[in-house]
């Protein structure tokens, strides 16, 4: 198990976290952004400030590697980069729609067990960047650019029950009405949930090149209508 400091800056909402053997021991989150410019500096140096005024050794950084806002995610891995470099420790990338995942999993029994996760984030018009997850965080579907209509995700809805959830999802609400569709609300990308998956990322040596990392941006993708399944 190791310390870990983890950043998140994908979206509108700032936040930095201190994960102690997968236990949130420090955070500090800013739902009222965009101000990372402003918000990620201060909120590292207080996370650092107070790993060292407890004596707690830093053992890796984590950072939300996108998609997500250009501005934003240059913020997070520019900061997480620094202190990787300074303190000589390991940088984790942890995806931003993988780590939307975690609360949902933590936090919500009632979802069947054949469940397919579907975290989104708001692009422009319909469209969302979205990938697809099992419970097992199994990935699925790869993160694409979507244009959302009834059709778009209508083949796994027909076998299976799909829970969306991110910024993207709620204007999809009234869109995507399968009744095997669910929404859950109000799940952000946020720092005190990255510990988990970062400890996941350690353990198999999934390590990012501190000096050639670089987040996905949204304009990585350009918006599709998915392919049917076979």
């Amino acid at each position: 198990m190791a310390t870990i400091l983890s950043i998140e800056t994908s979206t509108q909402v700032c936040s930095v976290a201190v994960a102690e053997d997968n236990h949130v021991i420090y955070h500090e989150e800013d739902f009222d952004g965009p101000s990372h410019a402003v918000k990620c500096g201060v909120f590292t140096q207080n996370a650092l400030s107070f790993a060292e005024s407890h004596a707690i050794p830093l053992d890796a950084v984590a950072v939300s590697e996108g998609p997500g806002s250009y501005t934003g995610l240059r913020i997070g891995a520019s900061m997480a980069k620094g202190v990787a470099y300074g303190r000589n420790i390991p940088l984790i990338n942890i995806p931003t729609l993988e780590l939307m995942c975690v609360p949902v999993l933590l936090y919500h029994e009632e979802i069947p067990e054949d469940s397919l996760l579907v975290p989104m984030i708001d692009a422009r018009r319909m469209e969302v960047y979205a990938a697809i997850y099992d419970i097992s965080l199994h990935c699925i579907r790869n993160i694409q650019a979507d244009i959302v209509d009834a059709e778009t995700y209508i083949d796994y809805l027909e076998r299976r029950p799909v829970i969306f959830f991110g910024n993207g999802s709620t204007k999809c609400g009234d869109i995507i009405a399968h009744p095997n569709a669910m929404f859950i609300p109000d799940i952000n990308p946020l720092a005190s949930n990255m510990a988990p998956l970062a400890e996941q990322r350690i353990r198999s040596g999934r390590i990012a090149d501190t000096a050639y990392f670089e987040p996905y941006y949204l304009k990585d993708f350009q918006a599709t209508k998915p392919k049917k399944l076979i």
